[in-house]
């Protein structure tokens, strides 16, 4: 056989593959293009033929996967006979796109387009790929340049175009405008972009499953639960590839508090798809929920490195150091989300926590102060904001900052009770014992059920002005409103000493004594010593 006869056979078989492959009859397809490359194993073309076989049989719902790394080995073979090729490059960085391997996938990527600058297809994968990492500025910059070189082949470059300015548009009818051109254009192009045919097929395909969701849901929502179970476990059989399954049947598993078969279905789900960031978050809440601080660290750290711009994944990991006991590292990942910022509003409350810290669990009042700043400068309206930089202050012994920071409070709320019984607390420690009065009855005629100001009250009446019956009358209120106030039965067992009512008083110390066993408001030894003072 000559040359031109064998290139006839060759080319015979290509066509004979890539028409099994346009019947779905994948698998056959790969059989026969494995069997041709064992005659011709150099045959690169046969190679990147198989490999893109690999890869739509991974991709293919109704088949496991598992094929990824076989594509990505017949790529590699395809490459060693043309290390420039800009194709069999794009082919490697979006098989590693859907592995999860990011960085290798922008790699790849990155050279095809320098061997081809307007590979337009590249151009969108690295855009698709950056928005993914939340890197939205260069996304934008690689679609521009998908969009210029790409013609009316690039419907999905104007379908991501389209979804980048829909984030941004409610506030503005140009860019609504602007978004639905891109609409238009990628439904216009799609007829042209056989990888948005096949995207847009698969999406479609995907709404088959929609009936399944439905009627687990309804299972799940009448406590059926096994047969929740049993629906997704069968439907999981007939198309393994369908990552979502695998989600909805851990949250079945949950709901029924199986919570390892749960656990094992969403780290199926991750298996499947590598960057399945549902997955990772269902996982990290079942490991919060049981208290498993280290793995639902390590989860959170997956999610930070392929997304390590996104301030909720820093918040969340600081809130699991900060349960853990480890207050250094929880600053430091608290102060990475407020510094990335996404908006002003949650900021604040970050800022927030972090002063809490501060003034809680390190004692570190300036750097509290600082914090509890910062949360008035993003959001002035906040109330509670003002309350704990009052408290700061007025822990640091700055008494005039402490007064100052809970009026602007009242200027804002002046209605607001706990700003009128911080403000008393305040007036009380400065000696204006008739201010704090008039401060604790504003509080308590805002909120007639004010535990602390009932408390605190009563004792400057018993301590500060000696009126026993009005200091038992609020001692008493305040044990009526919060039965487990152990700090407030003290008092009242106090004030009914003075009072020469030695029984009750035993009886509301002795209640203290016991509340406190819980609550650890009180010197336990002082109590016991009030007790015996009562019949020495």
């Amino acid at each position: 056989m000559n040359k031109t006869d064998e290139n006839l056979k060759v080319d015979n078989i290509a066509d004979k593959i890539e028409k099994m492959q346009r019947d779905g009859n994948i698998s056959r397809a790969i059989e026969i293009c494995q069997s041709a490359i064992r005659q011709d194993p150099t045959n690169y073309a046969l190679h990147v033929q198989l490999g893109d076989l690999y890869l739509e049989k991974h991709l293919d719902i109704y088949q496991p996967r598992q094929y990824i790394d076989e594509a990505i080995n017949e790529y590699r073979i395809a490459l060693e006979s043309d290390l420039n090729s800009a194709e069999i490059h794009y082919k490697l960085g979006v098989t590693f796109y859907h592995k999860g391997d990011f960085e290798k996938a922008l790699n790849h990527l990155g050279i095809a387009i320098e061997y081809d600058e307007k590979h337009y297809n590249a151009h969108f994968m690295i855009a698709r790929i950056l928005v993914r990492k939340n890197r939205l500025a260069e996304a934008i910059n690689y679609l521009e340049k998908s969009l210029k070189y790409g013609g009316n082949k690039n419907s999905r470059a104007h379908y991501l175009a389209f979804n980048l300015l829909k984030l941004n548009s409610r506030k503005s009818f140009i860019k609504t405008l602007k978004a639905y051109n891109h609409l238009f254009k990628s439904v216009l192009k799609l007829p042209f972009d056989k990888a948005a045919q096949k995207e847009t097929f698969s999406g479609i395909n995907s709404l088959k499953f929609l009936l399944v969701q439905m009627k687990g849901h309804y299972f799940e929502k009448t406590m059926n639960i096994n047969e929740a179970i049993e629906l997704y476990s069968q439907v999981i059989e007939k198309a393994p590839g369908y990552v979502p399954l695998y989600l909805w049947l851990g949250n079945a598993y949950r709901a029924a508090g199986r919570t390892n078969d749960a656990l094992n279905e969403y780290r199926m789900a991750i298996w499947l798809d590598p960057m399945n960031i549902t997955a990772y978050k269902l996982l990290c809440i079942m490991f919060e929920e049981q208290g498993d601080y280290e793995n639902a660290i390590e989860i959170y750290k997956k999610l930070i490195e392929m997304n390590p711009d996104d301030a909720v994944y820093h918040s969340n990991l600081a809130n699991i150091y900060y349960l853990k006991g480890d207050v250094k590292t929880a600053v430091s990942h608290y102060q990475t989300a407020i510094a990335l910022n996404p908006n002003q509003s949650w900021t604040s409350i970050i800022a927030q926590t972090l002063g809490y810290i501060f003034h809680e669990s390190k004692e570190n009042y300036d750097a509290a102060i600082s914090a509890y700043q910062s949360a008035t400068i993003l959001n002035p309206t906040d109330v509670d904001i003002y309350l704990s930089l009052g408290s700061a202050y007025y822990d640091k012994g700055d008494h005039s900052n402490a007064l100052n920071t809970y009026r602007i409070a009242l200027e804002i709320d002046p209605n607001n009770a706990r700003i009128h019984c911080n403000l008393g607390f305040l007036l009380w420690g400065k000696g204006m014992i008739e201010d704090a009065v008039k401060e604790y009855e504003r509080a308590i005629e805002l909120d007639p059920n004010y535990d602390i100001a009932y408390n605190n009250l009563g004792v400057i009446y018993l301590d500060n002005l000696g009126y026993i019956q009005k200091a038992v009358d609020n001692l008493t209120k305040a044990v009526q409103c919060n039965g487990r106030y152990a700090l407030a039965h003290y008092n009242l067992g106090r004030a009914m000493a003075i009072k020469g009512d030695n029984i009750e008083a035993a009886r509301f110390l002795q209640i203290a004594l016991d509340l406190n066993a819980y609550t650890h408001e009180l010197d336990e030894n002082e109590i016991k010593m009030k007790i015996r003072e009562l019949f020495d």
